[in-house]
């Protein structure tokens, strides 16, 4: 299995779960995903790793693009959830200079 997601718009916020690996085979529910989120033209949306289970290289590029789509649409990125060891993978690569990290515990 690559990844679920479910959307959910409350508000200004989108919330965008996740569940399983985001790999390569991720990016079409990904976009899906965005689309949905994207479509209220929310200011936030929120990123959701708590029942992600892997993130690869092409994951993070994945991420990397959301990001970019979440910049031009004036969106500020979030994400929650992320395990210690995925959050300090955030924090090398830097997306978490650009993605707003919940900091509560998984």
């Amino acid at each position: 299995m690559s990844i679920e997601t479910s959307t959910e718009v409350i508000g200004d916020r989108a919330t965008i779960r996740m569940t399983g690996r985001v790999d390569r085979e991720a990016q079409a529910g990904l976009d899906e995903a965005w689309t949905q989120a994207a479509s209220s033209s929310p200011t936030d949306v929120v990123l959701d790793f708590a029942a992600v289970e892997y993130i690869n290289s092409t994951g993070i590029a994945l991420i990397v693009g959301l990001l970019s789509r979440a910049r031009v649409a004036g969106t500020t990125l979030h994400a929650r959830g992320l395990t210690p060891h995925y959050r300090h993978i955030f924090e090398i690569t830097r997306l978490s200079d650009f993605i707003a990290i919940d900091e509560s515990a998984r």
